[in-house]
């Protein structure tokens, strides 16, 4: 298992900058005098409530390409493409609660990413199958 910590650190690291982006939009709720579960209403809590929400989308599926590329390549690699999308994830929310238009920028880094552990993982998988 000790190859895999590196995976681990990412992967709970992820967890802390979900839950920091969670944070961010309950203070931007209290900010903005919209409580929750009322969501629009100021164009900043808008684009940080959607930042948020594109984030979790894409949790799954890079999470799971990351581990499965862990596996069938190499923990090392996974690691550092999970650290590469952790940080155009950043990129993007911290961009898009600025300006919708700055969101390319970290979607970018975080689309490359994951592409080069979705597709490692799928390459790999299928060629052993095979």
């Amino acid at each position: 298992m000790e190859k895999y910590y590196l995976v681990a650190i990412v992967t709970l690291a992820t967890g802390i900058v979900i839950f920091g982006m969670a944070l961010t939009v309950s203070r931007t709720h209290t900010h903005t005098g919209i409580l929750a579960p009322a969501m629009t209403g100021d164009p900043l809590l808008e684009r940080t409530i959607r930042a948020h929400s594109n984030t979790l989308e894409w949790l799954p599926i890079f999470l799971a390409s990351m581990w499965l590329f862990a596996i069938y390549w190499s923990p090392a690699w996974a690691a550092g493409f999970g650290a590469i999308w952790l940080v155009g994830r950043i990129a993007y929310f911290v961009g898009y609660r600025a300006d919708a238009k700055r969101r390319f920028p970290g979607f970018f880094i975080q689309s490359l990413a994951h592409f080069a552990l979705m597709l490692g993982a799928l390459g790999r998988v299928t060629y052993l199958a095979m």
